[in-house]
């Protein structure tokens, strides 16, 4: 016959038990960021404005203008997610980006996401290049997508030492919505675009190795860039 203290062990055993699986349960929920507005975004070298673009609302991120007698901060434009926390994992967000009017002719519409961002100069990110996506160069298509990692291994460096490594093709429409999902696992990473099962782009060595950070909008030089949905798992 069970006394009545082994009831009461047993039965706080189960809460403990449930109260665990709840808690491990919240843990894997997916963390939702709608960005139809600017809360929770801290702006570093951009214009954010809450938007309604091709039928949806999405946050815009233009390039903020240099202070007088200061060069443009090109790279470290971005708006960071004030509440994320990011280490191992998946992001993924709908993204459209372009050159804005009257862009220099390197302008490619650049746009991406950052991730482990430590301060305003130290993250990874991989990006699109949408007008290259459909270029007749097809030196140009190659490098439609990019990882780098900031400050030490900009995208120049990257290629000049290791030509077609962290860079390659997908089809892209410069302005078109385009979903893109960053999957994280240590130093590795993956990047999928258009919601493709095969990744486009494989990074096995991220240069600020295994460590966490938050989670940015980010986009480069005269891009006029939209965000929708993000989703961190």
């Amino acid at each position: 016959m069970k006394t009545p203290f082994r009831n009461l062990r047993l039965a706080a055993a189960g809460v403990l038990f449930l109260g665990i699986r709840a808690g491990a349960a919240a843990a894997n929920e997916p963390q939702k960021f709608p960005l139809d507005s600017l809360k929770g975004l801290k702006l570093e070298n951009v214009k954010g404005e809450p938007s309604t673009y091709r039928g949806r609302r999405a946050v815009r991120l233009v390039e903020e203008p240099p202070q007088p007698g200061k060069q443009p901060a090109y790279g470290d434009a971005m708006a960071v997610l004030s509440e994320s926390d990011f280490g191992d994992g998946t992001i993924e967000v709908d993204v459209a980006g372009a050159p804005t009017r009257g862009a220099v002719e390197a302008a490619r519409g650049f746009i991406g996401l950052a991730f482990h961002v430590q301060d305003g100069s130290h993250y990874e990110y991989f990006y699109l290049r949408p007008t290259n996506g459909r270029a007749d160069d097809q030196l140009r298509r190659n490098h439609a997508t990019q990882y780098a990692s900031a400050p030490d291994y900009p995208w120049q460096r990257l290629r000049k030492e290791n030509p077609g490594v962290y860079e390659s093709y997908v089809d892209l429409e410069p302005g078109a919505w385009t979903h893109i999902r960053i999957v994280v696992s240590g130093a590795e990473a993956r990047f999928f675009v258009h919601g493709g099962d095969q990744p486009v782009l494989i990074v096995h060595d991220l240069k600020l190795g295994k460590t966490r950070g938050k989670i940015a909008l980010w986009i480069g030089l005269d891009t006029e860039g939209y965000f929708s949905n993000l989703v961190v798992r």
